[in-house]
């Protein structure tokens, strides 16, 4: 274990599958809006998904997009709701951009909206020749 790893721990909370602690503290985003929360899961070694608050968002209002190894969840919303007059507005509802970047070997599997969140379902696909081999003692 390194000074780093007992510093600042063996992963960031953005970077799901892989552990490259200098490059990710280096290019980390400043990202000071916590808006909307999420949760990264890790199911197995094999799968992981991402849980994000979206309560008020259809399926339509979010777009997700992978472009290489940056995950992008975006929710477009009208803050102007027609014809509405509020006393109290306590539900956020404005658009937002979530990234997370993912190890090369992670592949978006699906995503689904249940009861106000919004799951992303990745799964981790290590290729054959990247697997590790036995060899054998002649």
């Amino acid at each position: 274990m390194t000074i780093y790893d007992e510093v600042f721990g063996k992963s960031f909370p953005f970077a799901i599958g892989f552990d490259r602690t200098f490059s990710l503290l280096e290019n980390a985003p400043r990202q000071g809006d916590s808006y909307p929360p999420y949760n990264i899961v890790k199911h197995d070694s094999e799968n992981f998904s991402i849980e994000l608050s979206v309560a008020g968002f259809t399926k339509d209002d979010i777009t997700i997009t992978k472009e290489k190894e940056i995950l992008s969840i975006e929710g477009k919303k009208d803050d102007k709701a027609e014809g509405m007059s509020y006393i109290h507005r306590g539900l956020a509802s404005r658009s937002f951009k979530r990234t997370f970047t993912l190890a090369d070997d992670i592949k978006v599997e699906s995503s689904e909206i249940v009861d106000g969140i919004l799951f992303v379902y990745l799964k981790r696909e290590i290729p054959e020749e990247d697997k590790p081999q036995v060899i054998e003692i002649s």
